[in-house]
């Protein structure tokens, strides 16, 4: 809604109507919010909000257990559908909508309405992102734009928008940056498991060495495959997280257009838009260049066979990372199960602790590292 129209107004009636999961409202004050596209999103769950519609939120936004951030606040302004009319009844508010017009100015009635809002609800004071009024035009192809941005780039990027964003012109190179969940198992599972019959049928043969010095040798069990597999998955886990802490998170120059442009494409556009479903997951072009790095490296350092069975422990972690990303964006997890946990924690890092909380699968490394986010519950 532009901050020059007038709100609609709702009665007590309406709003609490608005209650299951293809239609559910809520209320900051006297503000009216649908939040239906919300509900798969949210770190607490669907059957939180659901508990909620109707209600005024205010206090549960403000904690405890945990207050809202910044941009969780200005997330909730793009769900802003009006204002309560406590005083009318539902016939009045009905007249009241069907009065104004684009043409029409506010009637006085509705101007002081509009007033007591201002001066009683806290929470009007908090905008959301006009993407009219942004710092680049969401009309064009993003990639080109942000490197202008300089300064700002890093304030911007991290206030993120429920809006899919364009980051080409070109129809090809734009259809390449967006890849479908499925599409991860589908290129790369096959591959795990052909992979790992390898591995292990070849380990069975009895044949399978490591030399020591030329003329000592250690034979390889079958059985040591899965402690190689578990170890390239330990690895992986650890890569997950470099790449994401010192990649994805790296703070690019503000006098630097191409190292901006590089960081909005790999990483800060997903910070910028963390809903689009399009781009949750690595296309299987761009990981290939990822995963063909890592057997090499392995290749060189590790004997044939237990470099190759690493590897594709490390690949398994890697597939297993992508549809886990996926699900802690879209997924509704059990209250109290581990991905419950897991996807409030990444929602954190998303919305307020953009400089810490690099774990996806695991917050392992976050320990180690220094890099936990404080503990608060949904």
């Amino acid at each position: 809604m532009s901050p020059s129209t007038s709100p609609r107004f709702f009665t007590e009636r309406e709003v609490a109507r608005h209650c299951t999961k293809d239609s559910c409202w809520v209320l900051l004050g006297t503000r009216v919010y649908d939040v239906t596209a919300f509900l798969r999103m949210h770190p607490g769950g669907e059957a939180l909000i659901r508990s909620r519609s109707g209600k005024d939120i205010s206090r549960v936004m403000e904690g405890p257990p945990h207050r809202h951030s910044e941009n969780a606040r200005r997330w909730m302004e793009q769900y802003y559908i009006g204002e309560l009319d406590r005083e009318s009844g539902a016939h009045e508010a009905q007249v009241l909508r069907e009065r104004k017009t684009a043409n029409e100015q506010t009637d006085e009635k509705t101007a002081q309405k509009v007033k007591m809002v201002e001066e009683i609800s806290p929470f009007s004071k908090c905008s959301s992102v006009d993407l009219d009024k942004d710092l680049v035009d969401w009309r064009k192809p993003l990639a080109w734009q942000v490197g202008h941005l300089g300064e700002k780039y890093d304030a911007w990027v991290h206030q993120p928008v429920d809006r899919p964003i364009r980051l080409f012109g070109n129809p090809l190179l734009e259809a390449g940056t967006k890849t479908s969940w499925y599409w991860v198992p589908v290129v790369w599972l096959p591959i795990v498991f052909y992979v790992s019959w390898h591995c292990y049928t070849t380990m069975a043969q009895g044949t399978s060495k490591v030399f020591i010095t030329s003329d000592f040798s250690i034979p390889i069990h079958k059985y040591s495959f899965p402690v190689f597999f578990l170890m390239g998955w330990f690895l992986w886990s650890f890569i997950e997280y470099c790449i994401h802490r010192f990649v994805f998170h790296m703070k690019p120059p503000a006098h630097n257009y191409y190292l901006i442009t590089i960081h909005f494409l790999l990483h800060g556009q997903h910070h910028k838009s963390p809903f689009d479903g399009a781009r949750l997951v690595f296309p299987p072009g761009l990981a290939s260049i990822v995963v063909g790095a890592f057997y090499a490296i392995l290749h060189q350092l590790l004997p044939d066979i237990i470099g190759l069975s690493v590897f594709v422990g490390g690949l398994c972690g890697y597939v297993v990372y992508d549809m886990i990303h996926y699900y802690l964006h879209y997924g509704s997890p059990k209250k109290g199960s581990y991905l419950y946990d897991l996807k409030a924690y990444h929602v954190k890092h998303h919305f307020e602790h953009q400089r810490s909380g690099f774990g996806i699968t695991t917050t392992f490394w976050d320990h180690p590292f220094n890099t936990v986010i404080p503990d608060e519950k949904f």
